[in-house]
């Protein structure tokens, strides 16, 4: 047993004690006698009577200890078993000694035994009392429930935002409408009406000069489209037929008030429904004031056009007599129908003049209920959600469609493999990040801009995008002209949209705006970690409330533990949370995921870098006065 060993214990009052090499025996002894002393002290709890026998301290004796050897390996051996009970003083005097206890500290407990570990507890007792460091983090909240504060959801501030346009809505030049989309891939087409009535008609059958075609009137003032009816031999490609009929409920549901729906019948729950009624007695007529094949188109021929209350007979349900002849492939059905609709909604477009020259023209009624339109703390954005799917997916069909063969051209394993967020997905991120019509979201690697144009037109914020792939960045700049035609169509209005082709890493415009974006969006799902290292220094130029949003997280952990490594980090500006995407939310895959919302918190940090240098100052304080 070492010397440092022996300090724990008193000292003997024997007068062999002044010997030269006695005092390590006895201490050894006096040691032995107290661990016997505790186990007579645990009998006399439980109630022994060996307690209360005649016992007497040992003592070693003056002869017994002048014989004793000096090995310190050797065990000594006791005359007797038999103890007394130690002093109360100086059981609480050993019992705070051996659980590492201050001289000063407060305790009532006397007579129990050591605790475990009693040498372990000893060892770090004097540290451990010293200096208590409690771990930092760079947020105290949970991964699986952190959030956010929610966005501002004021009525007032989001109703500022005028989502209506007041130009026409005609298409111009350069406008790829659906019947052109389908004439340069009519191959991949077959027929899908036929005549019930003339078996050996066939005009509804494909062919290189001409197509059955149908029109449909849009909400803005000489605004329509044409679609074929023809039906994808691939039911994955596009279906005119549908997109039409999606197109038209969207119009009827969201443009016009339940007295005008009322105009056009009931509309229907899904797309494409059975339906084995009958088809009505009397033949459908257009009404004899207005022929449906007149292009009513101008506003100078609205003025022949009754009021709509006067040219209908009551009853008749033309969007159910649309479902039944999609169902039954009945082709001069469906055109003679689409006809009186689009007559009806021309009559609600271009209004008859009123009788008083003087008096102001009715404007155009489904251009008009656009200002209706009002967002709530549910639903901040005033356009319907159903307006801008269509709006979406129209543009996307006629812009991208056609060309997805060419964005797959990409080198494996690279940076640069072209993937898409789906709108729902996106949909959750303007949601989650608060986009509103004064922000400024930036994309770092935009592709063809689908995102960067729905976050426009959902929340009218300015968005910029930039891609460095030539073949998505041209398909790109295609949709979104086509994209400014069909906002126009509808009669909306989507914030600024800049698209840009070039390297996220050089590009000045990048290094301009990023100081001002609120929203960035990064989706490096495939990006070598060498391109994320490099754009960790960009991030540094972000306003305080920035938000990142990425498909993989730009900090090594989250929520870790601050320390000398990472107490510098770039990514240390930033609190994380993590939130997980629905399955289909992505292109390249069905199953769900994760994605991470950065947002640049520098006052937390500078809180959390202070935490850590008091405690750093806390613990060189602690050793130099060891």
């Amino acid at each position: 047993m070492s010397s440092s060993d022996l300090s724990f214990f008193s000292k003997s009052k024997s007068s062999a004690a002044h010997h030269t090499q006695v005092p390590r025996e006895i201490y050894v002894t006096t040691r032995l006698a107290w661990k016997a002393q505790q186990q007579q002290d645990s009998l006399g709890d439980s109630g022994s009577t060996a307690s209360n026998s005649n016992t007497h301290p040992i003592t070693p004796s003056t002869s017994e200890s002048s014989n004793l050897k000096p090995n310190p390996n050797r065990k000594p051996k006791l005359a007797t078993k038999t103890k007394t009970k130690t002093p109360h003083a100086v059981q609480r005097v050993r019992e705070k000694r051996t659980r590492g206890y201050s001289p000063d500290a407060d305790t009532t407990s006397t007579g129990s035994s050591p605790p475990p570990h009693t040498a372990k507890r000893r060892a770090t007792s004097s540290r451990a009392s010293t200096l208590d460091v409690e771990p930092i983090y760079r947020t105290s909240r949970s991964r699986s429930v952190s959030a956010f504060p929610p966005p501002d959801t004021d009525t007032d501030k989001l109703s500022r935002r005028q989502c209506w346009t007041h130009e026409t809505g005609y298409p111009g030049e350069g406008f790829a409408s659906a019947a052109e989309v389908v004439k340069g891939l009519v191959k991949r087409y077959k027929a899908y009406f036929r005549n019930l009535d003339d078996p050996s008609d066939t005009s509804f059958e494909p062919h290189e000069d001409s197509c059955p075609i149908a029109e449909l009137e849009y909400p803005n003032n000489n605004a329509s489209e044409s679609f074929i009816l023809l039906a994808p031999k691939d039911p994955d490609h596009y279906n005119p037929i549908m997109c039409l009929e999606q197109s038209l409920y969207t119009i009827i549901e969201c443009y016009l008030t339940p007295a005008q729906q009322a105009l056009f019948g009931k509309l229907p729950r899904d797309l494409l429904i059975d339906d084995h009624d009958t088809p009505p007695s009397s033949p459908l007529t257009p009404p004899p004031s207005l022929p449906p094949e007149s292009p009513l188109t101008s506003p100078d021929s609205r003025m022949a056009s009754p009021p709509p209350q006067q040219q209908e007979p009551a009853g008749v349900d033309y969007l159910r007599l649309i479902q039944r002849a999609i169902h039954r492939r009945d082709g001069p059905l469906f055109v003679q129908t689409m006809n009186t609709i689009n007559h009806l909604l021309r009559s609600l477009k271009y209004p008859a003049l009123p009788d008083d020259p003087f008096a102001p023209s009715t404007p155009n009624m489904l251009t008009a209920h656009i200002q209706t339109w009002a967002p709530t703390p549910a639903a901040p954005d005033p356009i319907p959600h159903k307006v801008l799917m269509r709006l979406i997916d129209e543009t996307y069909q006629r812009s991208v469609g056609p060309h997805v063969h060419r964005l797959n051209r990409y080198s494996a394993f690279s940076s640069e493999v072209y993937g898409e967020l789906m709108p729902a997905f996106t949909a959750d991120i303007i949601a989650a990040t608060g986009l509103n019509a004064s922000s400024l979201f930036v994309d770092l690697g935009s592709g063809v801009g689908n995102v960067i144009m729905q976050a426009s037109l959902q929340t009218g914020c300015r968005s910029y995008g930039v891609e460095v792939m030539p073949a998505p960045a041209e398909v790109g700049r295609a949709q979104l002209r086509q994209f400014a035609i069909r906002c126009r169509m509808w009669g909306v209005k989507a914030g600024e949209v800049e698209m840009e082709e070039g390297d996220m890493l050089t590009s000045p415009r990048v290094s301009e705006l990023l100081p001002q974006a609120d929203v960035v969006l990064v989706n490096n799902k495939v990006f070598l970690q060498s391109l994320n290292e490099a754009l960790r220094p960009k991030f540094l130029d972000l306003k305080e409330g920035a938000i990142v949003v990425s498909l993989k997280p730009f900090v090594s952990s989250l929520n870790a533990r601050v320390t000398e490594r990472n107490v510098d980090d770039i990514s240390a500006i930033f609190d994380v949370v993590e939130r997980p995407y629905r399955s289909g939310s992505v292109s390249w895959g069905s199953n769900g995921g994760t994605y991470y919302l950065h947002r640049v918190d520098r006052q937390g940090y500078a809180g959390i870098k202070q935490r850590f240098e008091n405690s750093r100052a806390r613990l060189g304080r602690a050793g130099s006065r060891r």
